[in-house]
């Protein structure tokens, strides 16, 4: 079996900031609230990619860098910054990910609210993409964690009702039509809505 020494780790990020990111955890914990969980797991996200070590890690964004609220944070000096651009998820994602193809043997997507999606996850999804084109971690409410592809084809990310419960079902749909060897691991439990937060571990939990 081969192996893959550079996986571009490609995280997609919502500025945390009340009314913008986590909004279906509002009626639980605010916006302001929501907004503090979503800074939390948005930096442990990032020390867990570059824990990973796979490869370089870049955060891709939005609103664009050049809004004035990104001053207010400080990431890593090793994390790479990007921006996700106009379109809908699917767009920026595909964007995203045919870029990174262009400068890396391989590449993972991920968010920054599964805590669940831990290094030695992202490591066994790295050495399942020396033998698969694409490794995916599905969530239990139905979407996913983690994409990984060795290839790229803009028809993975077309025509998926994003934010539902066929998201991963659509995309494993799509990288089969494209004829993409799959490996499918683990469902994980990502932090979406209230009922969620019973899942975060300790160190995330605060008082919001």
């Amino acid at each position: 079996m081969s192996t893959l020494h550079q996986i571009r780790l490609i995280t997609f990020a919502k500025a945390p900031q009340p009314g913008l990111a986590k909004t279906r955890l509002i009626p639980a914990l605010g916006a302001p609230g929501a907004a503090a969980l979503a800074e939390k797991m948005l930096f442990r996200t990032l020390e867990t990619a570059l824990t990973a070590a796979i490869g370089p890690v870049e955060l891709c964004v939005t609103p664009d860098l050049s809004a004035p609220l990104w001053r207010d944070y400080h990431f890593d000096p090793a994390v790479e910054m990007s921006e996700q651009g106009p379109g809908d998820l699917g767009m920026r994602l595909a964007r995203a990910a045919q870029r990174g193809l262009q400068s890396s043997q391989a590449l993972m997507l991920i968010g920054t609210d599964c805590p669940a999606l831990n290094a030695d996850r992202i490591r066994s999804a790295a050495a399942a993409l020396a033998s698969h084109d694409a490794v995916m971690h599905p969530t239990f409410d139905g979407g996913y964690a983690l994409l990984g592809l060795r290839r790229f084809h803009p028809r993975i990310f077309e025509d998926i009702a994003w934010s539902t419960e066929t998201v991963a079902e659509s995309t494993l749909a799509r990288l089969r039509e494209v004829s993409f060897s799959v490996q499918l691991a683990e469902p994980l439990q990502d932090i979406d809505t209230p009922d969620d937060l019973l899942f975060l571990p300790p160190e995330l939990r605060g008082d919001y």
